[in-house]
């Protein structure tokens, strides 16, 4: 058997602790350390039911620890920086998206990537889920053009709004949450975004004053599709109609219907986010009477792999891009081009124009 990959995960809420729960039972891992600044490391600790060594400072952790890999969950402000240094150590980078919060810090971290040439994986979660990949699938048949209708807004409070809060000290929740969304886009169309319009709305004196907690984005592209995306964080969101991800085309439609995560009480659940449960499908097909010809059908998801499995998924799949060298030039391409369309949204947001790409 090879020499496990000794990995140092920085960052230990949230999704950092669903990664290093991947790392800890993956034997082809060995967890050299874990880096947080509050007590998140200790609890994950615990959670574990390990002694990893834990570290308050990132560069002492990479010198003691001595990585071959290092995972990357913190609040995106820091991402370039950390990204940058532990590529520059030697050590292939598991990221969370976004990759960075600017896109000239994206394509840096590629560029440093290459240069090292070590591999960067960024977490796009739904590109590992079965369902979401079959949500894909149907919408390929469904003609062109296709007109996409998408959310997930957070009724966030206690833990969570405190986590919401510090990520819009960097970015906004069509940024942070809207990459993926834009991913889906992207893939369903296979089509040149050709320009976006914005709008939002800053809805707490909690957060800083250049960002704002809600906000719904429009995508043009050159096949004549369109879509939406809106996300909002906050107590004072609704809850109501929080989880929509539909798809129609000249020929049908498709819709992701989540009964139980889409219920009320879910929004700021984190499992509930790639829930998909059951996807409905409807043909558009009309008899000499414009009655339709065939009836919609379901296909049941509910063996779909739950959040954990996916976080999983994608370890997985880091470690394939290690052992295997996997060419991922399209997988960083795909990244950055969607923060790019997600800060051209942000752009519109901030100066209610509409923005060219």
């Amino acid at each position: 058997m090879s020499t496990p990959i000794r990995i140092l995960v920085v960052g230990c809420g949230n999704m950092g602790a669903f990664h290093a729960t991947s790392y800890h039972n993956m034997p082809e891992f060995e967890i050299c350390g874990l880096v947080a600044r509050g007590e998140s490391k200790l609890k994950l600790n615990e959670k574990l039911g390990s002694t990893y060594p834990l570290f308050d400072d990132f560069d002492l952790a990479m010198i003691e620890s001595k990585p071959d890999a290092v995972c990357i969950s913190t609040y995106p402000d820091t991402h370039e920086e950390m990204a940058v240094r532990a590529l520059e150590y030697g050590c292939h980078v598991f990221i969370e998206k976004p990759l960075a919060d600017t896109v000239e810090g994206s394509q840096r971290i590629i560029d440093v990537a290459k240069k090292a040439n070590k591999k960067v994986v960024v977490g796009y979660i739904l590109r590992h889920h079965p369902s979401w990949e079959r949500f894909i699938l149907e919408a390929h048949k469904l003609g062109k053009p296709l007109v996409m209708r998408m959310n997930l807004n957070q009724q966030s409070h206690g833990y969570m709004w405190d986590v919401h809060k510090n990520l819009m000290k960097s970015l906004s929740p069509i940024v942070d949450c809207g990459v993926h969304y834009i991913d889906v886009m992207c893939q369903m169309t296979r089509s040149k975004p050709i320009s976006v319009s914005a709008i939002g709305a800053r809805m707490s004196e909690e957060i800083p004053l250049n960002n704002y907690n809600y906000g719904q984005l429009q995508i043009r592209f050159e096949d004549g599709s369109v879509g939406w995306y809106e996300a909002g964080w906050g107590p004072m969101i609704s809850d109501n109609a929080f989880f929509i991800k539909d798809v129609f085309g000249p020929k049908g439609a498709v819709s992701i219907v989540a009964k139980s995560a889409g219920s009320a009480g879910k929004s700021d659940h984190v499992d509930s986010h790639t829930k998909t449960e059951s996807i409905k499908v409807h043909h558009a097909d009309l008899d000499g009477k414009n009655n339709f010809t065939k009836q919609d059908f379901w296909i049941d998801m509910t063996d779909e792999p739950d959040h954990q499995e996916l976080c999983d998924r994608e370890q997985q799949y880091f470690l394939k891009s290690i052992q295997q060298d996997i060419d991922l030039t399209d997988h960083l391409q795909d990244a950055i081009n969607s923060l790019r369309i997600a800060f051209a949204c942000d752009e519109s947001v901030k100066t209610g124009n509409m923005v060219f790409l």
